[in-house]
Protein backbone atom coordinates (compact mmCIF):
# COMPACT_ATOMS: atom_id res chain seq x y z
CA UNK A 1 0.00 0.00 0.00
CA UNK A 2 1.60 3.51 -1.02
CA UNK A 3 2.49 5.76 1.63
CA UNK A 4 0.70 9.02 1.94
CA UNK A 5 2.68 12.00 1.87
CA UNK A 6 2.53 15.41 3.29
CA UNK A 7 2.24 18.84 1.46
CA UNK A 8 5.74 19.70 1.91
CA UNK A 9 6.93 16.28 1.14
CA UNK A 10 4.65 16.31 -2.57
CA UNK A 11 6.66 20.28 -2.57
CA UNK A 12 10.28 18.82 -2.53
CA UNK A 13 9.33 15.98 -4.60
CA UNK A 14 8.01 18.93 -7.30
CA UNK A 15 11.13 21.09 -6.64
CA UNK A 16 13.49 18.29 -7.17
CA UNK A 17 12.18 17.65 -10.18
CA UNK A 18 12.37 21.07 -11.71
CA UNK A 19 15.70 21.40 -10.34
CA UNK A 20 17.99 24.45 -8.66
CA UNK A 21 16.67 27.37 -9.14
CA UNK A 22 19.74 29.75 -10.44
CA UNK A 23 20.99 32.77 -9.58
CA UNK A 24 20.30 34.75 -12.39
CA UNK A 25 16.18 33.30 -11.76
CA UNK A 26 16.73 34.09 -7.44
CA UNK A 27 17.84 37.92 -9.02
CA UNK A 28 14.63 38.68 -11.36
CA UNK A 29 12.40 37.26 -8.82
CA UNK A 30 13.79 39.76 -6.05
CA UNK A 31 14.36 43.37 -8.30
CA UNK A 32 12.00 43.11 -11.26
CA UNK A 33 9.10 44.11 -8.91
CA UNK A 34 11.50 46.43 -7.79
CA UNK A 35 11.97 48.17 -11.54
CA UNK A 36 8.05 48.04 -11.96
CA UNK A 37 7.87 50.03 -8.72
CA UNK A 38 10.29 52.21 -9.76
CA UNK A 39 8.91 52.89 -13.28
CA UNK A 40 5.06 53.41 -11.83
CA UNK A 41 6.67 55.89 -9.50
CA UNK A 42 8.58 57.25 -12.08
CA UNK A 43 5.53 57.76 -14.26
CA UNK A 44 3.32 59.53 -11.40
CA UNK A 45 6.82 62.32 -11.68
CA UNK A 46 7.95 60.87 -8.42
CA UNK A 47 11.15 59.68 -8.72
CA UNK A 48 14.68 60.12 -10.77
CA UNK A 49 15.42 56.76 -12.74
CA UNK A 50 19.21 57.81 -12.91
CA UNK A 51 19.59 58.15 -9.19
CA UNK A 52 17.52 55.20 -8.24
CA UNK A 53 19.23 52.74 -10.83
CA UNK A 54 22.88 54.03 -9.35
CA UNK A 55 21.93 52.81 -6.09
CA UNK A 56 22.07 48.96 -7.10
CA UNK A 57 25.02 47.25 -8.16
CA UNK A 58 25.22 45.89 -11.86
CA UNK A 59 23.19 42.29 -11.69
CA UNK A 60 20.63 44.31 -9.77
CA UNK A 61 20.44 47.34 -12.16
CA UNK A 62 20.01 44.65 -15.12
CA UNK A 63 16.87 43.28 -13.45
CA UNK A 64 15.24 46.62 -12.50
CA UNK A 65 16.02 47.99 -15.44
CA UNK A 66 13.75 45.30 -17.33
CA UNK A 67 11.14 45.75 -14.72
CA UNK A 68 11.26 49.38 -15.41
CA UNK A 69 11.74 48.81 -19.14
CA UNK A 70 8.05 46.47 -18.58
CA UNK A 71 5.83 48.89 -16.57
CA UNK A 72 7.21 52.17 -19.12
CA UNK A 73 6.23 50.49 -22.34
CA UNK A 74 2.83 49.29 -21.63
CA UNK A 75 2.58 52.62 -20.55
CA UNK A 76 2.67 53.48 -24.30
CA UNK A 77 -0.54 54.30 -25.68
CA UNK A 78 -2.59 56.13 -28.69
CA UNK A 79 -2.74 60.20 -27.82
CA UNK A 80 -6.27 60.07 -27.86
CA UNK A 81 -6.01 62.34 -24.69
CA UNK A 82 -3.97 65.06 -23.32
CA UNK A 83 -2.96 62.96 -20.32
CA UNK A 84 -2.17 59.78 -22.82
CA UNK A 85 0.52 62.29 -24.67
CA UNK A 86 1.97 63.18 -21.34
CA UNK A 87 2.01 59.83 -20.03
CA UNK A 88 3.76 58.91 -23.45
CA UNK A 89 5.74 61.08 -22.85
CA UNK A 90 7.07 60.83 -19.78
CA UNK A 91 7.80 56.89 -20.41
CA UNK A 92 9.28 57.65 -23.64
CA UNK A 93 12.08 59.63 -21.76
CA UNK A 94 12.12 56.97 -18.83
CA UNK A 95 13.22 54.90 -21.47
CA UNK A 96 16.20 56.70 -22.89
CA UNK A 97 17.51 56.85 -19.68
CA UNK A 98 17.36 53.21 -18.55
CA UNK A 99 18.21 51.85 -22.34
CA UNK A 100 21.91 51.56 -23.95
CA UNK A 101 21.24 50.96 -27.52
CA UNK A 102 20.16 54.94 -27.77
CA UNK A 103 20.35 54.57 -31.89
CA UNK A 104 18.01 51.75 -31.49
CA UNK A 105 15.60 53.24 -29.25
CA UNK A 106 15.37 57.04 -30.86
CA UNK A 107 14.65 54.21 -34.28
CA UNK A 108 11.60 52.86 -32.64
CA UNK A 109 10.45 56.17 -31.56
CA UNK A 110 10.96 58.00 -34.67
CA UNK A 111 8.38 55.63 -35.89
CA UNK A 112 6.11 55.42 -33.19
CA UNK A 113 5.86 59.34 -33.83
CA UNK A 114 4.86 58.76 -37.57
CA UNK A 115 1.99 56.55 -35.95
CA UNK A 116 1.21 59.45 -33.47
CA UNK A 117 1.39 62.16 -35.92
CA UNK A 118 -0.77 59.78 -38.40
CA UNK A 119 -3.56 58.98 -35.40
CA UNK A 120 -3.48 62.36 -34.50
CA UNK A 121 -3.74 63.98 -37.91
CA UNK A 122 -5.43 61.85 -40.68
CA UNK A 123 -7.15 59.07 -37.94
CA UNK A 124 -9.01 61.97 -36.06
CA UNK A 125 -10.19 63.09 -39.75
CA UNK A 126 -11.67 59.52 -40.41
CA UNK A 127 -12.79 58.91 -37.41
CA UNK A 128 -14.56 62.27 -37.80
CA UNK A 129 -15.86 61.56 -40.79
CA UNK A 130 -17.05 57.84 -40.06
CA UNK A 131 -18.81 59.49 -36.49
CA UNK A 132 -20.63 62.03 -39.02
CA UNK A 133 -21.53 59.00 -41.34
CA UNK A 134 -22.72 56.79 -38.75
CA UNK A 135 -24.84 59.64 -36.98
CA UNK A 136 -26.71 60.15 -40.17
CA UNK A 137 -27.25 56.51 -41.15
CA UNK A 138 -28.71 56.58 -37.59
CA UNK A 139 -30.72 59.78 -38.10
CA UNK A 140 -32.19 58.40 -41.32
CA UNK A 141 -33.16 55.00 -39.24
CA UNK A 142 -34.79 56.77 -36.68
CA UNK A 143 -36.81 59.52 -39.05
CA UNK A 144 -37.97 55.95 -40.70
CA UNK A 145 -39.24 54.16 -37.67
CA UNK A 146 -41.52 57.31 -36.56
CA UNK A 147 -42.55 58.04 -39.95
CA UNK A 148 -43.89 54.68 -40.22
CA UNK A 149 -44.88 54.65 -36.27
CA UNK A 150 -46.53 58.02 -36.45
CA UNK A 151 -47.16 58.97 -40.23
CA UNK A 152 -46.60 62.19 -41.12
CA UNK A 153 -47.79 63.93 -38.05
CA UNK A 154 -44.54 63.15 -36.54
CA UNK A 155 -42.25 66.02 -36.46
CA UNK A 156 -39.88 65.11 -33.44
CA UNK A 157 -36.19 65.99 -33.18
CA UNK A 158 -34.10 63.09 -31.54
CA UNK A 159 -30.46 63.61 -30.24
CA UNK A 160 -29.50 59.75 -32.12
CA UNK A 161 -26.38 60.58 -30.15
CA UNK A 162 -27.85 59.86 -26.91
CA UNK A 163 -29.19 56.44 -28.22
CA UNK A 164 -27.45 53.04 -26.72
CA UNK A 165 -27.53 51.82 -29.47
CA UNK A 166 -25.61 54.79 -31.50
CA UNK A 167 -22.94 54.48 -28.58
CA UNK A 168 -22.92 51.04 -28.80
CA UNK A 169 -21.83 51.15 -32.83
CA UNK A 170 -19.62 53.93 -32.73
CA UNK A 171 -17.46 52.33 -29.91
CA UNK A 172 -17.12 49.07 -31.97
CA UNK A 173 -16.30 51.40 -35.21
CA UNK A 174 -14.01 53.11 -33.39
CA UNK A 175 -12.15 50.24 -32.14
CA UNK A 176 -12.19 48.78 -36.07
CA UNK A 177 -10.99 52.23 -36.82
CA UNK A 178 -7.58 52.38 -34.56
CA UNK A 179 -7.04 48.50 -34.44
CA UNK A 180 -4.45 49.05 -37.13
CA UNK A 181 -3.05 52.01 -35.34
CA UNK A 182 -3.36 49.27 -32.51
CA UNK A 183 -1.44 46.34 -34.02
CA UNK A 184 1.39 48.58 -35.06
CA UNK A 185 2.12 50.09 -31.97
CA UNK A 186 2.33 46.46 -30.20
CA UNK A 187 4.38 45.56 -32.69
CA UNK A 188 7.23 48.38 -32.41
CA UNK A 189 6.21 48.27 -28.33
CA UNK A 190 7.55 44.53 -28.72
CA UNK A 191 10.74 45.73 -30.82
CA UNK A 192 11.30 48.44 -28.18
CA UNK A 193 11.45 45.83 -25.23
CA UNK A 194 13.87 43.47 -27.38
CA UNK A 195 16.37 46.69 -27.22
CA UNK A 196 19.21 46.43 -24.56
Amino acid sequence: MDEIKSAREIAAEKAARIGEVTEEERLKWKYIPEGEKLATQYIKEDSNLVLELGQYDEPARKCITEGITNILVRNISLPDSDIAKRKNKRAMDGLKLTKTNQVGVENVFSRMRRIFEHYSGQGEQQRKQAYESLKAEFEAQVRQALQQQLGAFGRFQIDVEKQPQFQAEWRRRRVQLDSQYHTFLSELKQELSAIS
